[in-house]
């Protein structure tokens, strides 16, 4: 008897998405990405992971708690969010720098029968090389990387060899390091992030000059 549709479903790895970031804040092209991702890759979990120390990007960022609050409610928004979308803290509660190795082998120790994949920029894709133990964190999980067709960056050749998924992205100027800027000029920035993470940031005062 052929095997049913719905029992190879079921039977089937899921396929687990690790989207990290400084999320500081996080705004709508990351979740428009995620959106990408779920289709492109046909994911079940697409997991946002917050870094508590970022090694490669030394500036100060707005604390954890407030990050990861911003966060869930961003995955919560009924018209950007999506019940397959999830906040992961893993890297909050973990001391010393943020090294996504450590994190690939914290999380497929407690699943070890699912599908991995890395959802990353095109930048870092093009400094992957210089990541920590970078090798091995590609034999434990698939390369997704957000392409810009109108900017191809030169790859490291062994970084090359390894191939990715080329996950299609929405062109768009926002970074939340912009936004923190326009924050601090008292720009409106209410078009660029969830509703209630908009509120968030006005009610906490984040990213204000002055504001600590």
């Amino acid at each position: 008897m052929e095997p049913r549709l719905e029992d190879m479903a079921r039977h089937a790895p899921r396929r687990i998405g690790l989207y990290g970031g400084s999320f500081d804040p996080v705004h709508l092209a990351h979740l428009s990405l995620a959106r990408s991702a779920l289709q492109s890759l046909a994911l079940d979990e697409l997991r946002f992971i917050p870094a508590g120390q970022p090694w490669q990007k030394p500036a100060r960022l707005a604390p954890a708690a407030d990050r990861l609050a911003m966060l869930k409610l961003a995955l919560a928004d009924p018209q950007h969010g999506d019940p397959r979308l999830v906040a992961d803290p893993c890297e909050l509660e973990r001391s010393g720098p943020s090294y996504s190795i450590d994190t690939a082998e914290l999380l497929q120790a407690a699943q070890p029968g699912a599908e991995w994949f890395l959802l990353i920029g095109q930048d870092q894709h093009a400094r992957l090389h210089t990541w920590h133990r970078w090798r091995e964190l590609l034999a434990r999980v698939q390369l997704a990387v957000a392409e810009r067709p109108d900017t191809p960056l030169a790859l490291d050749p062994d970084v090359a060899a390894c191939g990715h998924h080329a996950i299609p992205m929405v062109l768009s100027t926002t970074s939340s390091s912009a936004l923190r800027q326009q924050l601090a000029a008292g720009e409106d920035i209410s078009t660029l992030v969830p509703a209630a993470v908009a509120r968030y940031i006005d009610t906490h005062q984040l990213y204000r000059l002055g504001a600590g």
